[in-house]
């Protein structure tokens, strides 16, 4: 099949929710939600109103007409919010009282509104969802959401250039991926062996190496920054600059990954899903025979991060039953399969990935193998603030301002001023 444009959108969502610095809790001045409504097998009725961002905002009106289809007394109202207007628009709907029925909330923002959240009822199941976008819904030891689509990253590697430099598959271990990055410059002459993350975040995209070294973000109520297990991830992402692998100051304006791994000049980067879209429109449907993909190299087991969207329904909804009822179609496998060929965005639910749509496309597939271990930032309000003191970190360790020791004692540091809320 071919890849949707609209895999970007999971890309809009990354950027759009990490751009925005946590702003606290939502007061919605009652005493926190309500108990859980109980879902009964009737159709749903009346009118659902529902917020929805960027790609999202824009092919849900036509997707939920089976479901309207389905329960002929139900009218689906869907307004398409855009990215920059989501934030300040929720956080002034839960103020005035005029929130929707359900909302596609982004994963780092659940901790912002999640006061404003209904409890999921017992009878929605989230055992089949990728144990990561679960994590980003428990809020305050509830469920305040169901996972809708997931983003991830794996590993993008040329093997064109990978069969010159004497690699037949991918690299597995960390050791390995430093090997190939080498031989990529010494034998197939690429610039450099691998472009890393770097400027805005940067922290995020590569938490991949210490939480593959068993590093863990919070403990209880407290950040765990300044670890052995974040110190040996953090030194092997130096490492790549400072053996000349990796360039410290690569172009990351828009458009200048997809043109350093078409033209070689990187041939291996760590991305989401969105980047085989763009691969194809830089480079034409053909290139995807000059590369693959593959889960991220281990140290003690392969971690990556886990984002993407949830479904909410605010507490006090007029049609509360109903807008769940919908919640709970939209997370149904042969929905999310349906909603991923008319959008590319990737199903939550465990089970739509045995779906031919998505099962027969082998650099798909990865990230559906990806998802099964990946790992969501704590959901907190202060994650996106204690993630950009972690960008500067990266800065300083990327150009060789600092060690690794003396920029983990600083950001916990800061990490501690911030706090965990």
């Amino acid at each position: 099949m071919k890849l949707k444009t609209a895999l970007g959108g999971v890309a809009v969502l990354t950027a759009a929710s990490l751009a925005l610095t946590a702003c606290g809790r939502a007061d919605d001045g009652g005493s926190g939600p309500s108990e859980a409504v109980t879902l009964d097998d009737s159709p749903a009725e009346g009118t659902i109103t529902v917020w929805a961002m960027g790609a999202e905002g824009e092919a849900l009106p036509d997707f939920v007409a089976a479901f309207e289809e389905a329960n002929p007394d139900v009218t689906v109202e869907v307004t398409a919010v855009p990215w920059d207007a989501a934030h300040n628009k929720i956080q002034t709907a839960i103020a005035g009282g005029t929130t929707p029925d359900v909302a596609m909330m982004g994963s780092t923002w659940m901790a912002d509104f999640g006061d404003a959240f209904a409890t999921v009822p017992d009878e929605i199941d989230t055992g089949d969802f990728f144990p990561g976008a679960v994590s980003t819904t428990e809020f305050d030891e509830r469920a305040a959401g169901v996972p809708w689509y997931v983003d991830t990253r794996v590993l993008y590697y040329r093997t064109d250039l990978a069969a010159e430099a004497g690699w037949d598959e991918a690299p597995t271990t960390w050791d390995d991926l430093k090997q190939m990055a080498s031989d990529l410059q010494t034998e197939a002459g690429s610039e450099w062996g691998i472009r890393l993350p770097a400027g805005a975040d940067s922290f995020q995209g590569s938490m991949w190496m210490p939480w593959s070294a068993g590093a863990e973000l919070t403990d209880g109520d407290a950040w765990t920054l300044d670890t052995p297990e974040m110190a040996e991830g953090l030194e092997y992402y130096q490492s790549f600059f400072d053996e000349g692998l990796a360039d410290p100051n690569a172009d990351f304006s828009s458009g200048a990954t997809e043109s350093e791994f078409v033209s070689g000049v990187s041939p291996m980067v760590v991305e989401g899903p969105f980047l085989r879209g763009s691969l194809e429109l830089a480079a034409g449907e053909e290139f995807a025979e000059q590369y693959a993909t593959a889960v991220l190299p281990a140290d003690e087991e392969s971690v990556s991060f886990s984002g993407g969207a949830n479904l909410v329904v605010f507490d006090g909804s007029d049609n509360v039953e109903s807008a769940w009822k919908l919640v709970d179609w939209l997370s149904q496998p042969e929905t999310q399969v349906a909603f991923y060929e008319a959008t590319g965005d990737l199903p939550a639910a465990q089970s739509a990935w045995d779906d031919p749509a998505l099962a027969d496309d082998a650099s798909l597939e990865t990230f559906g193998t990806q998802l099964e271990t990946a790992k969501a930032p704590p959901v907190t309000t202060s994650w996106v603030q204690v993630a950009a003191k972690g960008d500067q970190a990266l800065e300083q360790l990327r150009r060789g301002d600092g060690d690794v020791a003396g920029v983990l004692a600083t950001l916990q540091a800061d990490a501690d001023a911030i706090g965990l809320e």
